[in-house]
């Protein structure tokens, strides 16, 4: 992160459908992609919920995962841990960053164990102060989505890090619907958020396609993350809303063009621009002595003579030389 470029991350998520070979196969194809990272997520269903039927832990009442209990969807989309070094070795043997979100201090320590270089906080967790300690404290950089999270919460998180010697933090703007629609993605959060907490913020995107990440690029975002998938028709937990290999690949070449598009504040012009203006013109042979009239000079293009600026200061002078139809017209003539 930092480079200057826009970091980008696919997620893998659940995406792997409980095949190994599936996710090596998915990190072979972000690689391809452009993506600059690939992020994981460390935990086991016990992690997040009970495995009970309760009001609070039992079968989930609409969205995108209506019917499935909370215990059987974590345990359907979980990484196993097994798995965690051996992909990691693969996706760094492809030149990508491998990192992943914790979701209890018992996956923290795993990744510790892995030297993992980042780690991210998830929309979810962002209220759970004592695993961001436990997350800062291990002295990297932390990405923190917040699209669970009020200012209260973002500053409560940051300061959680700080406390623990750790500044090394990145905001995510964040809409946790899955997919999340257009007119709730807020975009006009991400220059707020830069002013207001002083941070590197970038976009955790579920929204279908690439509109989204493109204008949070050209609103200052740093890093854009997108859910990555082989091919939707895998299914899976996270398929719906994810990107396929060749879309992701046209969002990151977006991205890049994007970024060379914005350039910098630039008002000055090069001598070829200024002779693609306009400049005044004899357009009737005018001999010495002759009247400068609108019949006989003209503003027009290329710019070779002298300023259009200069115009109505010209009229109504006498030439100071002859000057052929075509010619153009210079300082001289004014004087």
């Amino acid at each position: 992160m930092n480079s200057g470029k826009t970091f980008i991350i696919a997620e893998l998520s659940a995406n792997h459908n409980q095949d190994f070979d599936l996710a090596v196969k998915t990190i072979e194809a972000i690689a391809e992609a452009g993506a600059d990272a690939v992020k994981i997520q460390t935990y086991k269903p016990e992690s997040l919920v009970l495995n009970m039927d309760n009001e609070y832990f039992g079968t989930i009442q609409s969205g995108l995962w209506k019917g499935l209990r909370r215990y059987d969807l974590y345990k359907m989309a979980a990484t196993p841990y097994e798995w965690h070094p051996k992909l990691q070795q693969i996706a760094q043997n492809l030149g990508l960053v491998f990192f992943s979100s914790p979701f209890d201090f018992e996956g923290v320590d795993l990744l510790v164990s892995m030297h993992v270089p980042i780690y991210k906080i998830a929309s979810f967790e962002i209220n759970d102060i004592p695993l961001i300690k436990y997350v800062a404290k291990q002295g990297k950089p932390v990405i923190m989505s917040t699209g669970c999270a009020n200012i209260d919460d973002i500053n409560l998180a940051i300061e959680a890090c700080k406390e623990m010697g750790n500044e090394q933090i990145t905001l995510l703007k964040c809409t946790s619907e899955y997919p999340a629609s257009y007119d709730r993605a807020n975009l006009l959060t991400i220059p707020d958020m830069k002013k207001r907490f002083g941070l590197p913020v970038g976009l955790s995107d579920h929204t279908l396609g690439s509109v989204v990440p493109l204008t949070a690029v050209v609103l200052g975002a740093e890093v854009v993350e997108k859910h990555f998938i082989l091919d939707r028709s895998l299914g899976g937990a996270d398929s719906a809303f994810s990107m396929e290999p060749a879309e992701f690949r046209q969002m990151v070449n977006d991205i890049r063009n994007a970024e060379t598009s914005l350039g910098q504040v630039k008002y000055e012009i090069t001598e070829q621009e200024r002779l693609k203006r306009r400049s005044l013109y004899a357009v009737e042979d005018i001999k010495k002595g002759d009247i400068f009239t609108s019949s006989n000079v003209r503003s027009l293009r290329p710019g070779y003579g002298l300023s259009p600026f200069f115009y109505e200061k010209l009229l109504g002078k006498e030439s100071v030389r002859n000057i052929k139809r075509g010619e153009p017209l210079t300082s001289e003539d004014l004087c």
